[in-house]
């Protein structure tokens, strides 16, 4: 059993084998509380939702939970009335080898999209699963849950609240297919917090907010996208509120997390080189800075400028200029890795120096609009051969 991030109290993990999509890794987890937990979720806004997705979105109205069982290797999408009878028999067979309630138990899938669930194997390896719970760790759930992923994706963190000791530990998978809203990724949060319901699911929608919702690696938003916390309050703190100091705490902790595991989706990115920051400021709102540097960080003339370490910040105020905000381009400062290569809509004729700083494999674009207050930052990664390769090889 690997184990190398710290985990909260009272949860138990499991991983195993069931060849979903081939042999030879693990490919089913379980993440379980001890003790009823207060859950949250957040999911995919496409219109196309798996069938994990529409029972998950029925099931976190309860506001509670006990288990998330996660396959990896088959998306379980547009399988039709079938693929909604897998997904809650996934959940009936781990509930009944745990003795909980079915409908305490969650069930999240990622993969192939179209292909029936191979209900045989995966049937066959769900009471092994369940009856192996406390024999991994969430280290080796963060491994099983991969796909096209390079590595596992996993950070903790542990703050004071209430006087007690608490630990918030995540988990997520994704490289492509990654767009809001969710960025295709599949996250789960875990907390031995002692928190309400309504704390909980506000410091999770604005955790989401501004992390996985503003990250893009190729434009694409997937049919899975899922994100859920589970506090089963085992630190035994007083139970957070919202409006309070501990909440405060709490929610920006979950947020620091969230946007921490967000940087490591698209570090990860399919075929990707490099981690691209694009921060506009000075908008006119909020909603009009995240609109530019979305425009920014979806342009593929910026996403392979940028692998070529191309200075070429004109396509950066062009895609600023159409993505249909307020701009005056008489105004715009634009900085790359700190280097000011556009000054009041100018060259600086630094383009030279600009395009060794390129070669930093972390880029962070600074968009200066002098127009008002409004700041959004965006996470992408450039374009390159790999993504190409990587997605025209997916199914084979």
């Amino acid at each position: 059993m690997q184990k190398t991030t710290a985990v909260p109290k009272g949860f138990r993990f499991a991983t195993a084998e069931a060849a979903i999509k081939k042999p030879g890794r693990k490919d089913l987890s379980l993440i379980l509380s001890d003790t009823d937990a207060v859950a949250a979720g957040m999911f995919t806004k496409n219109a196309v939702k798996a069938a994990p997705v529409r029972l998950d979105l029925e099931r976190i109205k309860s506001g509670r939970g006990r288990a998330i069982v996660i396959n990896s290797g088959n998306a379980n999408a547009c399988t039709g009335v079938q693929g909604m009878k897998d997904a809650a028999e996934m959940t009936q067979l781990v509930a009944e080898s745990l003795g909980i309630a079915e409908k305490s138990v969650y069930v999240c899938s990622t993969g192939v999209i179209g292909t029936p669930m191979p209900m045989d194997r995966v049937r066959a390896k769900l009471p092994e699963l369940a009856s192996a719970a406390g024999t991994a760790s969430f280290d080796d759930v963060a491994a099983a849950i991969m796909t096209t992923d390079t590595f596992p994706k996993i950070l903790s963190v542990r703050k004071k609240i209430g006087g007690k000791q608490v630990t918030i530990a995540g988990i997520c998978k994704g490289a492509g297919m990654i767009a809001p809203n969710m960025a295709t990724m599949l996250g789960f949060i875990i907390t031995d917090t002692a928190i309400d319901r309504a704390a909980l699911k506000a410091a999770l929608s604005a955790a989401v907010k501004t992390s996985f919702n503003r990250i893009t690696i190729d434009g694409d938003m997937s049919t899975n996208d899922t994100v859920l916390i589970m506090a089963n309050g085992a630190a035994g703190n007083v139970p957070v509120k919202a409006g309070t100091p501990d909440y405060a705490v709490f929610a920006a902790a979950v947020a620091k997390l969230c946007y921490e595991l967000a940087m490591l989706i698209v570090r990860d990115g399919e075929g990707a080189t490099k981690l691209v920051e694009v921060i506009v400021k000075n908008a006119k709102t909020e909603a009009e800075a995240e609109k530019a540097a979305f425009a920014v960080a979806n342009s593929m003339l910026v996403k392979t400028a940028v692998y070529g370490n191309d200075a070429n910040w004109g396509r950066l105020i062009c895609a600023t200029g159409y993505s249909g905000v307020s701009v005056d381009d008489s105004k715009v400062d634009i900085s790359l890795n700190g280097l000011m290569v556009c000054r009041n809509g100018m060259a600086t004729g630094k383009d030279i120096e600009a395009n060794d700083r390129l070669k930093n494999p972390t880029v962070k674009i600074i968009i200066d609009l002098k127009l008002g207050k409004g700041m959004a930052k965006v996470l992408t990664c450039d374009l390159t051969e790999g993504y190409i390769r990587i997605n025209a090889e997916y199914r084979t």
